[in-house]
């Protein structure tokens, strides 16, 4: 009972504090900007680091590197102090989503096994096992995959302890290799409990293969799935057929597609049961929706001379409706963009003028509007944190020029991101 009446009291506290930012702003239209904190790195010069979601108490999580041009290791960062290393399950690469308000954040790691069938789930390169795990009371603990499965991935939270996000389950494919050439086995969405007990979340019916992305406190999930051949894993280059959304007792919900969309994978979802995701078209080119159940989904629009406009999984999309992601030009220079009131703004306008930052990748938002994700400052890659102000002398009267990468710029870009989701984008070919 005391855990529950202090988990009440918190949400409670923390919703009061949303409404009132909430109504500050509503009552000055298009005063907010925002301050940007730098979360550091878990090394020295020269190491990057990238935050992947928040939670509403400003707590945050993500990955970085130890050393330049090292592999990436999970971490946490629990509003002051340095970001805390969670390690892996003993393979070189891991990295965490959440945490939820209890400090629990779910971590995808490889472990020190070599694949026993040559696959490369985790989709970096190394071609070892790839599990999920939590990171829970300072102790990463491995987390069980589906019967059958030799691989699994986790990725969003909930606060009731619910974690989201895919396994395989270890029926074999053959068509599977036509979209990802070692993968052997199907996978499903699936959902682990607090207990870790973990069971399939079905795709839809006609599909073979499906993964999760992101999970509210109703208990009701979001992500994708399609056949084998046609879906392609997230770290990779997230590929998907139908937009899901599963209710509580698991049921696939299509939430539909934008007109002429291919891929549609839904990303992320509040408790209202509101969505946000990606359609990609027949030409390369990539947008983001908002999906209501009353309105269905509709597209959130482009920046001017956007080709790829993302909302990222697991928590873009916040209880007010807000969403944030990234786009690319043309040249492959990413900027960061918040979408409020049907208006889609990139967020380096949103700063002072004569910030040192250039906001690349916006990955979650909470509901005080709270914002994390990675830039370049100084020259090097760090996990921010953006916090609304309220007045217009916080930040710029004017649009700040656009970040143009040199190509030693973007390669270098790509070598520090390799091992990191945000590396699959950069990597999509022009």
């Amino acid at each position: 009972m005391k855990t529950r009446l202090l988990r009440t009291s918190l949400l409670g506290l923390l919703a009061v504090a949303a409404a009132q930012l909430a109504t500050a702003q509503s009552a000055t239209p298009g005063t907010v900007r925002y301050t940007v904190t730098d979360l550091g790195t878990l090394g020295g010069p020269g190491t990057n680091s990238s935050a992947f979601d928040n939670n509403n108490a400003g707590w945050v999580a993500g990955s970085g590197n130890l050393t330049p041009d090292g592999p990436q290791h999970a971490f946490v960062w629990y509003g002051r102090g340095p970001l805390i290393d969670t390690g892996t399950l003993g393979g070189p690469n891991s990295e965490a989503d959440g945490p939820n308000l209890w400090g629990q954040a779910p971590v995808l790691s490889e472990t020190a096994k070599l694949d026993p069938n040559g696959e490369d789930f985790c989709s970096l390169g190394n071609h070892m096992q790839c599990l999920g795990a939590i990171w829970k009371n300072r102790k990463l603990t491995a987390l069980p995959t589906l019967s059958g499965g030799g691989n699994a991935e986790v990725l969003g939270i909930n606060d009731l302890g619910q974690i989201v996000g895919f396994s395989e389950t270890g029926v074999a494919d053959s068509t599977c290799k036509s979209a990802m050439p070692s993968q052997l086995f199907r996978y499903q969405a699936a959902i682990w409990e607090p207990s870790g007990k973990v069971r399939e979340l079905r795709p839809l019916h006609g599909d073979t293969v499906g993964f999760a992305f992101g999970i509210n406190d109703e208990g009701q999930a979001v992500g994708t799935s399609g056949l084998c051949s046609n879906t392609v894993l997230p770290l990779l280059q997230p590929h998907g057929v139908h937009a899901l959304r599963w209710e509580r007792d698991g049921t696939p919900r299509d939430l539909g597609s934008l007109a002429g969309g291919v891929s549609n994978i839904a990303n992320s979802i509040n408790n209202a049961g509101q969505v946000a995701g990606t359609s990609q078209f027949t030409d390369g080119t990539v947008h983001s929706f908002f999906w209501t159940r009353n309105k269905g989904m509709r597209d959130l629009g482009t920046l001017p001379g956007a080709m790829l406009t993302v909302a990222p999984c697991c928590n873009t999309l916040n209880d007010r409706g807000q969403v944030v992601g990234f786009w690319f030009d043309s040249d492959f220079n990413p900027s960061a963009f918040l979408c409020q009131n049907n208006v889609i703004t990139d967020l380096n306008d949103l700063i002072p003028q004569n910030s040192p930052w250039q906001l690349l990748f916006a990955e979650a938002i909470n509901d005080a509007g709270e914002i994390v994700g990675q830039g370049l400052i100084n020259g090097e890659l760090h996990a921010f944190l953006a916090t609304p102000t309220i007045g217009n002398d916080a930040g710029s009267e004017v649009g700040r020029p656009k970040a143009i990468l040199t190509e030693v710029e973007r390669q270098r870009l790509r070598q520090q991101l390799r091992s990191s989701r945000l590396g699959a984008w950069l990597a999509r070919p022009k």
